[in-house]
């Protein structure tokens, strides 16, 4: 077994990269908040217990119709999505149609960056007591 198939050190490898995804987001953000009619982008959040499963997870269950008067069922996606939403729900603009908060943008980098220390520091511990456990 490799240490790349521990499943906690790949889920904070996943979260340390989508928090460097959207530093890179956020500081584009920040960039550009004098260009007109900006508006502010940010990463869907990151949901671990899909990016880990889909490996391993079963086939979708479809329904099954039993009259033609019954309507066809619509699969979910299982997939992880990085795109990028819009914020949603009132946000200032400024006269030039720019809807970059300075203030909102800098809450979210200071947040970011703070998980992606908590990340790292566990990865970091997590591979610490991995070499303590090998006698090294």
């Amino acid at each position: 077994m490799s240490i790349g198939d521990i499943p906690i050190l790949g889920m904070l490898r996943t979260r340390m990269e989508w928090h460097q995804q959207r530093q890179k987001v956020l500081s584009e953000n920040v960039a550009n908040s004098d260009t007109p009619r900006f508006r502010p982008n940010d990463l869907a959040p990151l949901k671990l217990d899909q990016a880990q499963s889909q490996a391993t997870a079963p086939a979708p269950v479809a329904l099954e119709r039993t009259s033609e008067a019954h309507l066809a069922g619509t699969g979910l996606s299982n997939t992880v999505q990085f795109a990028t939403n819009r914020k949603e729900g009132p946000f200032e603009v400024r006269p030039m149609g720019n809807g970059v908060t300075l203030e909102d943008q800098m809450l979210k980098v200071a947040a970011n960056q703070m998980d992606y220390q908590a990340a790292s520091a566990l990865y970091t511990r997590s591979l610490a007591l991995i070499k303590t456990a090998l006698g090294r």
